[in-house]
């Protein structure tokens, strides 16, 4: 026995929906917008790259150039400086100005791999530099920006926080 046109026109849609979830069918548009979103993500990951590169050879406007005057910054951890910050001048003044007032030179990057995905971009670093007292600071970091009009929104942050604490209880402050 023959199914009616009119059931294989209710259930299509019902199909479709189910071999969409499982990944069995790509819509046209889907297609388009895969495109343009690695497109998104090639033009994040190379601008984050290009900052890098500069703050690497010894440029100091890293956080100016890279994130927006709003930005929403989280360190993730348990120490004292972990937290979310409101705004580049609040995690300016609370957490980059008191660590690297306490450095005889600023932090160098090295970037070991960079990831982006449409508006998120993934950067593992590791930075080295000497504190204040002549002892060797080293760490390796994983920032996750959020891009919105080529600035980071937001970003989470990883870092060992053992050696930053370091840093702060053991060179004091500049006064």
């Amino acid at each position: 026995m023959t199914k009616p046109r009119y059931l294989s026109r209710l259930w299509a849609p019902a199909l479709a929906a189910a071999l969409l979830s499982l990944g069995a069918l790509v819509p046209l548009h889907a297609a388009a917008n895969t495109a343009a979103s690695q497109q998104v993500a090639e033009s994040n990951r190379q601008f984050i790259a290009d900052a890098f590169t500069q703050w690497q050879q010894g440029g100091k406007t890293f956080f100016q150039d890279v994130l927006s005057p709003d930005v929403v910054w989280t360190i993730k951890g348990t120490s004292p400086v972990a937290g979310t910050y409101r705004g580049r001048q609040d995690f300016l003044d609370r957490a980059v100005k008191p660590f690297a007032d306490r450095l005889s030179a600023p932090i160098r990057p090295v970037v070991k791999d960079i990831w982006a995905n449409g508006n998120d971009v993934v950067v593992h670093w590791d930075g080295t530099t000497t504190a204040a007292d002549g002892v060797p600071y080293s760490n390796s970091y994983v920032w996750i920006f959020r891009m919105k009009d080529r600035r980071a929104s937001e970003v989470i942050a990883f870092l060992d926080l053992a050696p930053y604490d370091d840093v702060l209880r053991r060179v004091p402050a500049p006064k």
